[in-house]
């Protein structure tokens, strides 16, 4: 591209328009450095891997969730769902405003969306976990964002986990931010994230991230293709009517309909995560108490934590410490 064409541009001038277009936090990752640390070497998702001409710069934009859905207990609450979608529908304007403001400076940029993923990595398993085509939560973390938590999810100073996050590719000659020195999780000793899962896929510094894919997106592509084998396989045309009618049938329909369920669902893990000063002035009076605990999850958190007193770290927190603790 000749230069001539372009605006000069700051990191300021950037992060300003960002919040101008409606994103709640903005930080400017280094795409070079995300191609060199990927976050699983073994499946590396980096800028280079997307575009070849624009990804020196990942912008990241984050958009709160809303607390009053988040004060509603119940995992499965549709009306999160809802929400939810909602606010990442503004993310997704946010972002698609910013691009096309990036284009008339002269930059040519590309959205990567948090909930897409890669289609040549499917091999025909509906219960398979596929991971984005980049992870926004690391480049969170690159752009000085927040830090990984004991789940593996973002956290914020502001909002805590409690935000959906998207990341924009741009090769914008402007100083990007660096890396958080502050850890944020406070580790098993807290494990509010762990306590509160219903399906009880958290580990330590991990995630059972398929058996998390159930409540995450519990009308998502799995239930859609078990489905529809009840369907073909039901005995007859009055059972097949019987399914397609069903409140099964209707809850797809409408998740198919906004994504409520689809790219939304169970946060539990987020809702009380006690990081951020979003949670005590909103929600602690709702979200203090966990339903979901119980003797057994007290115990794994206890084990974690005398484990770590030894300095005995799992292989999951060595692998993701750049993310976690990055001082």
């Amino acid at each position: 591209m000749d230069t001539v064409f372009r605006a000069p541009l700051t990191a300021d001038d950037v992060k300003a328009k960002a919040k101008d277009f409606g994103a709640d936090i903005v930080g400017i990752a280094d795409g070079r450095v995300m191609d060199e640390f990927p976050p699983d070497p073994e499946n590396p998702r980096r800028p280079v891997d997307v575009t070849d001409y624009d990804g020196g710069r990942a912008i990241v934009l984050g958009k709160r969730l809303l607390s009053g859905p988040t004060r509603l207990p119940r995992w499965d609450e549709r009306h999160k769902y809802y929400n939810d979608e909602l606010t990442l529908t503004m993310l997704e304007e946010t972002a698609l405003d910013m691009v096309l403001w990036l284009e008339k400076q002269g930059y040519p940029a590309l959205i990567i969306p948090p909930t897409h993923v890669d289609p040549w990595l499917y091999f025909g398993k509906p219960a398979q976990h596929l991971a984005p085509l980049l992870s926004a939560s690391h480049a969170a973390v690159e752009a000085g964002l927040g830090t990984l938590g004991l789940n593996g999810q973002l956290l914020t100073p502001e909002f805590g986990p409690r935000l959906m996050v998207t990341i924009i590719l741009c090769s914008l000659d402007v100083e990007p931010d660096g890396r958080s020195t502050e850890a944020l999780c406070h580790g098993p000793e807290c494990g509010r994230c762990l306590k509160a899962c219903p399906g009880d896929v958290i580990g330590h510094w991990d995630r059972d991230w398929q058996g998390c894919d159930r409540y995450r997106s519990p009308h998502g592509f799995k239930e859609v293709s078990d489905f529809l084998q009840k369907v073909l396989e039901a005995p007859d045309s009055d059972a097949q009517v019987k399914l397609v009618r069903s409140e099964e049938s209707f809850n797809i329909w409408q998740s198919t309909l906004r994504g409520a369920g689809v790219v939304t669902g169970c946060r539990r893990c987020q809702d009380v995560c006690p990081v951020g000063a979003d949670y005590s002035a909103m929600l602690a009076d709702a979200l203090d108490e966990i339903a979901e605990d119980n003797p057994e999850k007290q115990a794994r958190l206890d084990a974690m934590a005398k484990a770590e007193a030894k300095g005995e770290m799992p292989e999951a927190y060595i692998r993701q410490r750049r993310w976690i603790t990055p001082s």
